[in-house]
């Protein structure tokens, strides 16, 4: 109790926070090269780091009800989320959350499951998942929302909800973005359909000061390294520019407030890496006029690599 009490005397922007990870696939030997996948000899590991430095691994509902009731939330709280349905979790990870009695929260690209695409989950499978955890929504088609226009936005979003609740009996309370993208107009959209909460898969933690529509997580991966991955933390941090995807692909300004009491930050931008900023009474102001050389591009505020800021600019 001392621990976590310590823990909430941090200075004021930073606050007493919790973990939330992601992952995707489980010894999937198709996809042993790629960055969504995780053994389940690195799973057990993880489970093992949780168990023996004191971590909670409690339901993300717990943790968004905390956040609802702008309560402080234990720093030593974790919660498990899995985005996509992959049929590995079902055959491979699956016994390992059992083992440990982990809760966690399933997201499902409902279309996979629907058109009985095979190397997903099928409905019965989700519905006997859910004797163990929770099982949330994830759009129909996985598409890169930022790209649609409002109206398909809609109609993907529209459709997941209504196949999603005839097939699980249930109203999906949770949203998750494919592949993590989104903006101001992408969250305005899915925002209109009433979920309890929206996750993204930004480096980050979550305290009472959180946006609960925009709920940070932290992607665990191929040979994650826990004890630099548990480190994150959330800079609170107001965007000024950028806002968008730059129409001429040239990033000419990062400007964002901070609190006061922060005198020096780090700007990253994807492929130029970091870059130390004065801080001048809470403003963050730099010219960059820097290209953007990637369809994907992350900009982040930091003041230590690990207390950070997030912002997507998607092509």
């Amino acid at each position: 109790m001392k621990y976590l009490l310590l823990l909430c005397f941090l200075p004021l922007y930073l606050f007493c926070d919790a973990k939330v990870f992601i992952y995707h696939r489980f010894d999937d030997p198709k996809h042993q090269s790629t960055n969504t996948n995780t053994s389940t000899k690195e799973l057990k590991a993880q489970f093992e780091y949780f168990k023996t430095n004191n971590y909670e691994v409690v339901p993300l509902e717990k943790i968004l009800n905390k956040l609802k009731n702008k309560e402080d939330i234990p720093s030593n709280w974790v919660a498990l989320t899995i985005d996509d349905t992959y049929k590995s979790f079902y055959q491979n990870g699956l016994k390992l959350f059992k083992e440990y009695n982990y809760p966690f929260t399933l997201f499902v690209y409902v279309e996979a499951t629907e058109n009985r695409y095979g190397d997903f989950m099928t409905w019965d499978e989700l519905k006997e998942v859910k004797k163990y955890g929770e099982v949330e929504l994830h759009s129909y088609s996985h598409p890169s929302l930022i790209k649609l226009s409002n109206e398909d936005i809609a109609k993907d979003t529209q459709k997941a909800i209504d196949i999603f609740e005839k097939n699980m009996e249930y109203k999906a309370k949770i949203y998750s973005y494919p592949f993590g993208e989104y903006d101001d107009r992408v969250k305005n959209e899915i925002l209109k359909f009433g979920f309890d909460s929206i996750l993204n898969q930004n480096n980050g933690s979550v305290n009472s000061k959180s946006d609960i529509f925009d709920i940070n997580r932290i992607a665990l991966v191929e040979n994650a390294n826990m004890k630099e991955k548990i480190k994150y933390k959330t800079l609170e941090v107001e965007w000024i520019e950028p806002k968008d995807y730059p129409k001429d692909g040239i990033l000419k300004t990062v400007k964002a407030k901070v609190d006061p009491s922060i005198e020096k930050a780090k700007v990253f931008v994807s492929t130029y890496g970091w870059q130390d900023v004065k801080v001048n009474n809470g403003i963050i102001e730099i010219q960059l006029n820097k290209k953007l050389n990637l369809a994907r591009n992350r900009v982040a505020i930091s003041t230590d690599y690990y207390t950070i800021s997030n912002k997507l600019l998607i092509k």
